[in-house]
């Protein structure tokens, strides 16, 4: 019987994975790096920490490749487009939101992200309040795609894992979600599921409104 539902942040609440995607373009593109190179890297590094992405970029570009420096260009950039622009949710948010509270499920976040910029956009969307207990980047050992965020989010939700569904849109997410014991779903954002991840996954979606109709059917 589920009790919780644990969502991902970004690609899954806010349609903000296609503004990382940009910057990160932007920035590849001041540091020479070609399109497709990044293209293939972002689907790798979506969901993942920033510890993960500088191992993987480094492997990728040399040990002397300053990934964090590379990082910072990209969020400080972003940040100042949502600044001034703002970040959309994904359709079908505040509905399932409001079904889970009218319901009595317990509801989490276990985002990558760091908890200031984090609870600073899900405040200013309006959304912060629906969430029972949020884990936020570096509060655990190992971020995705390590089972260790969703482990405590269950946790503090108070609920086994198997009682609850992880919602991702990223491979790294579907994997820590899975490895945590969760019924996991993936709901398709900008990245498309893979041959790998497939067993991991009770259902691929494209919408967070199947969620709720898969919900209603319990």
């Amino acid at each position: 019987m589920v009790k919780a539902v644990i969502f991902d942040m970004d690609g899954v609440i806010f349609d903000s994975e296609k503004l990382y995607r940009k910057h990160w373009m932007i920035t590849a593109e001041e540091y020479g790096i070609p399109q497709e190179v990044m293209r293939e890297l972002c689907n790798l590094i979506a969901g993942a920490t920033k510890e993960r992405n500088e191992k993987l970029m480094k492997s990728r570009f040399g040990e002397d490749f300053d990934y964090m420096a590379f990082r910072e260009k990209t969020m400080t950039r972003m940040d100042q487009d949502i600044l001034e622009n703002g970040v959309e949710l994904k359709p079908y948010v505040v509905e399932l939101l409001e079904y889970l509270k009218k319901n009595q499920y317990r509801i989490g976040l276990a985002t990558s992200t760091q908890k200031e910029r984090a609870q600073r956009n899900l405040l200013n969307a309006g959304v912060l309040e629906y969430f029972d207990e949020i884990v936020y980047g570096g509060m655990v050992a190992n971020g995705k795609p390590a089972p260790d965020i969703y482990l405590m989010a269950c946790e503090k939700l108070g609920v086994l894992p198997e009682d609850a569904i992880g919602i991702e849109d990223s491979i790294n997410g579907v994997k820590s979600s899975f490895a945590a014991g969760l019924q996991t779903i993936m709901v398709i954002d900008l990245i498309e599921p893979t041959k790998e991840i497939d067993p991991m996954t009770h259902h691929i979606f494209t919408s967070l409104k199947e969620v709720q109709e898969l919900l209603m059917q319990e």
